[in-house]
């Protein structure tokens, strides 16, 4: 699956991140192909994955933001016996790492806010190893750089990509893709 996940991202490069059921509607008629869910809860998680899996989408769950959970391991459990998602996305890299070991598709996401934060990266991603990294904010080409060279694997540019000149800039860094809740951003490049 790791293979054909990055082959579509590298097609398609455009990830639609969804915050609420208004842009769970509008991705389902949408020619974005990864989705990144950005809400929901224990108890309406499982239905909205299932929603864009019958549009033909891949899915990935950031757990973190799944209201009901809890930041320990069983919540990745969770996800495996109750939702069909694809992958997980998380900032704890405890959590990419349990992902990991239950077979998920796994992206860590980081907020890159200082030189400390960047500087703490390679070292929690060696403990999560996980398969894709994700970048906050995304549209940072040097930064993208750094990241690129610092952990070797592929990365997705998020968080105020607002248009196609930002799209167009973070792929031009290294980005393998770009994930963006901007609806004008989902086709329009």
């Amino acid at each position: 699956m790791k293979a054909n996940i990055i082959e579509v991202l590298e097609e398609n490069p455009i990830v639609a991140a969804i915050k609420d059921n208004k842009g769970l509607e509008k991705v389902l008629t949408s020619s974005c192909e990864v989705i990144f869910v950005l809400y929901g809860d224990i108890c309406s998680i499982g239905g909205i994955v299932q929603k864009l899996k019958d549009a033909g989408k891949y899915v990935f769950v950031d757990i973190d933001l799944v209201e009901g959970t809890s930041t320990k391991e069983i919540v990745v459990d969770f996800m495996k016996n109750v939702t069909k998602t694809d992958g997980i996305i998380s900032s704890k890299a405890s959590i990419v790492r349990a992902a990991k070991e239950k077979g998920f598709f796994t992206i860590h996401r980081f907020f890159l806010i200082d030189s400390k934060s960047f500087k703490n990266l390679p070292k929690q991603y060696s403990n999560s190893k996980a398969d894709i990294v994700e970048i906050l904010p995304g549209a940072m080409p040097k930064v993208l750089g750094w990241v690129q060279e610092a952990v070797k694997v592929p990365i997705i540019a998020s968080g105020l990509v607002c248009d196609k000149e930002d799209v167009l800039i973070a792929l031009r860094a290294g980005a393998i893709a770009v994930s963006s809740t901007n609806e004008d951003v989902w086709d329009n490049i």
